[in-house]
This record gives C-alpha cells, structure tokens and sequence, in this order.
C-alpha cells in the first residue's frame, strides 16, 4: 500500500525516514508530505494535502501516517468527504484536544514566528471545535515518557513532554496505545514503528 507520512510542527520530513524505511521494508510504498509552517498557513498546507490525498484516492487504496500536528492536518484535509479517504490512518502524540502547553509557547515571539497559523491554532478552542472528525478507521499512539510532579507543566498527567495522553482523543471512548517515547522521537522508537506496521497491515 502507498503510505503518505506527514511530520510534525518544527520537524521536517527527515524526521521520519526511518519509519518510512521500515515501512518500505515491511512491503509498503511510501511518500513525505512537507511544509513550512513559518511560510505557509495552516489553510494553505490543508489544501495543498487535499489535493495530494484526491490524487493518491483516485490511483487506489493508501494509508496516512502522521506525527503530532500531522494529524490535525489530516483532519482538515479529509473534511466535507470530497476527498477519497485513506484506508487508515495512525496519529503519533496528534493532540486532538486542546494542548495545555500551547498557549504558554504562544507567548514567546520565536515561537509566533516560526509556527504561524499552525501554532495559533493549537492554542484556539474554536479551531478544535471545528476540526472534523476522521471518515477512516484510526489508530491512536501516545508518548509516556514525560516529566510528572510538581515542577512538571503536566502535573501528575500522563505526557510525553509535548503533549499530554488526555490530549490525544478524538472521542472521550478512543483506545490510545501508549509507549515509554519523546514526543519528538516517538517515530524512531521500535515499538512505535511495530505499531504502525501492524495497524497498516492487510489494509489494501
């Protein structure tokens, strides 16, 4: 199956070549979606997806894999049903509720720079309220691997240092498939890329 992989907020697509790797040894085609949330706006990196995901819908069947804001732009890529939907998609610390550590990063102009729309959107209740929910099957992995306690952003929640488990939903009744993984490493970890070759697996 093709998989098209979607990297995160200040990643790149060098991020996951080793998931696409492993993916591509495990018999799968597979292709990185890139974008420069500094120089393009969340609306604008939507649309350029959408009209990759028409394109790759119209040859046949393909899967998504997304890392953190990945997701999000999955969501709204996938919206109205105009689009042919993946067959799967697996979201790694997508966090598809509000993240608590948002609106703290906002306040630091490298971070209102360097991530424009995309980053005030995850700051924005509004923006989560109108995200669409998924038209394909979904499989849901969280980072466990983060600080807790009383010097933690997170308190006693559950995180990966980014986002916290809580965060990770769609709907309140979601399965999460936790691992002890960095946010921003979670892809590299053998564990994870077992999990996203299994969720992937006999999905043509």
């Amino acid at each position: 199956m093709h998989v098209v992989l979607i990297h995160g907020l200040a990643r790149t697509p060098m991020s996951l070549i080793g998931l696409a790797r492993y993916l591509q040894r495990s018999g799968h085609t597979t292709e990185l979606f890139s974008y420069f949330a500094f120089a393009e706006s969340f609306d604008a990196i939507v649309q350029r997806l959408k009209q990759r995901f028409q394109t790759l819908g119209a040859q046949g069947s393909y899967g998504v894999v997304a890392h953190s804001l990945g997701g999000l732009l999955t969501r709204a890529a996938l919206e109205g049903g105009a689009v042919p939907p993946p067959v799967h998609v697996v979201m790694l610390g997508t966090p598809n509720q509000p993240p608590r550590l948002a609106p703290l990063a906002w306040r630091l102009l490298p971070f209102q720079w360097f991530t424009g729309q995309c980053g005030f959107n995850l700051t924005c209740k509004r923006f989560y309220r109108r995200l669409p929910l998924l038209p394909s099957p979904y499989t849901l992995v969280a980072g466990t691997k983060g600080f807790t306690g009383a010097f933690s952003p997170f308190g006693q929640a559950i995180n990966d240092g980014i986002v916290a488990l809580c965060e990770i939903p769609i709907n309140p009744d979601d399965p999460v498939i936790t691992v002890t993984a960095w946010h921003t490493f979670m892809m590299d970890h053998p564990q994870v890329q077992a999990i996203v070759g299994a969720a992937l697996a006999g999905c043509d």
